[in-house]
């Protein structure tokens, strides 16, 4: 394996074996830059000039194919202007190519002409959920990502999954530094007039990183949001498919909804609770949105009630701890789940004073096959 790197004062490793400033301490930036000569240059740098396109124009990442009256389909790649983004997961859009209108996800597109729009960079990303993303299953040594810096703005991360003989799959993260005259380095003996050629040059060769960048980090396609104006929905837009488990109020199933989402479905036993008293908790339960909280999408208020929440693959934890997929989760991966799980105890501290969440463990859920991610139910 290569250098990995030295211990930097925001906890990411940095290679930059050169001289130090006397004043500050940090890395001198290249005198005169080296060029990878596998890589085109102009003679001389000149800064981009700045876009002459408007902030509102987004590209398509993935396909989208509407399923209501007022969202807009469209095909990956295709251009679009946003028209209103007021709602933080429905932008109100137009078809630069259809002249259509209509709704679209917001996490199905990116900003034109961005590195929003590169498989490799993920923009409100942690160095947790980069380390959680990079450990799922897909992922092999050499898959890397880029993100934007939590401790410096306007920078940027490098994060690789390396193999090490004694401790496993680790992550190891580079700070990316920028030149003054615009341009990125790692290391000071060859800089990058963007984070492409970069990307390009590691990809070829590890040059001082722990290991050379294979394959931009793997996730699934995101699931779009649930459509804004579904709260109380028609019981026949649920089809009950397997049933996961049953309690003393009731049974959870696996189901869909409108044929095309796949959600968890709570059956309430008739008399269980009054209806009205079901919507004034219901309508209370929808307004929490937190990354560890399983979420709230809809009910059906006949009886027998349903609750439709968003449905985590793998089901219950300590369920899923006992298979033997679950038996064979490395060390580091475990240390991280019981991370989250302690971080459900923080969570009465910022929810609603009137909501407590009852700590148990057959309330707490895993999606494991392509994102590590553990949540707990109300």
């Amino acid at each position: 394996m290569g250098n990995c790197g030295s211990f930097d004062p925001d906890d990411e490793f940095s290679y930059h074996p050169d001289e130090l400033c006397d004043q500050c301490n940090c890395p001198k930036p290249p005198a005169s830059q080296n060029y990878d000569p596998l890589i085109p240059y102009s003679s001389q740098y000149t800064p981009p000039p700045s876009s002459p396109l408007p902030e509102n124009l987004v590209v398509a990442l993935y396909k989208y194919e509407p399923c209501h009256s007022d969202d807009l389909g469209f095909e990956k790649g295709e251009k679009l202007k946003i028209l209103n983004a007021d709602d933080p997961e429905w932008f109100m859009a137009e078809s630069l190519f259809t002249g259509q209108r209509g709704y679209i996800p917001q996490n199905f597109v990116g900003k034109l002409n961005s590195m929003e729009t590169e498989p490799w960079f993920f923009k409100n990303l942690s160095r947790n959920d980069a380390m959680r993303l990079l450990l799922a299953p897909g992922n092999t040594q050499g898959s890397f990502l880029i993100r934007e810096s939590e401790t410096t703005p306007g920078s940027f991360s490098l994060s690789v999954r390396d193999l090490d003989h004694t401790q496993g799959d680790i992550i190891k993260h580079y700070r990316i530094r920028n030149l003054d005259a615009g341009g990125f380095y790692i290391t000071t003996k060859i800089s990058f007039s963007s984070l492409s050629e970069l990307v390009k040059h590691y990809s070829r060769e590890a040059d001082g990183l722990c290991t050379r960048l294979v394959k931009p980090c793997q996730t699934r396609a995101p699931q779009k949001p649930w459509w804004q104006d579904e709260w109380e929905v028609p019981r026949e837009s649920l089809k009950l498919e397997r049933r996961l488990g049953q309690g003393q109020f009731g049974e959870v199933w696996m189901g869909l909804y409108n044929n095309n989402r796949r959600v968890a479905i709570k059956n309430l036993k008739t008399g269980t609770m009054s209806i009205s008293a079901f919507l004034a908790e219901a309508n209370l339960m929808k307004t929490l949105q937190h990354p560890r909280l399983v979420r709230l999408f809809a009910v059906v208020t006949q009886e027998p009630i349903y609750i439709i929440t968003e449905f985590m693959e793998n089901g219950s934890l300590v369920d899923f701890l006992k298979t033997p997929e679950g038996c064979a989760i490395p060390i580091n991966t475990l240390i991280d789940m019981a991370a989250q799980c302690g971080f459900f105890w923080q969570l009465d501290t910022h929810l609603n004073p009137n909501i407590h969440i009852a700590f148990r463990e057959h309330k707490m859920f895993i999606r494991y096959n392509v994102e590590l991610t553990c949540k707990i139910t109300l």
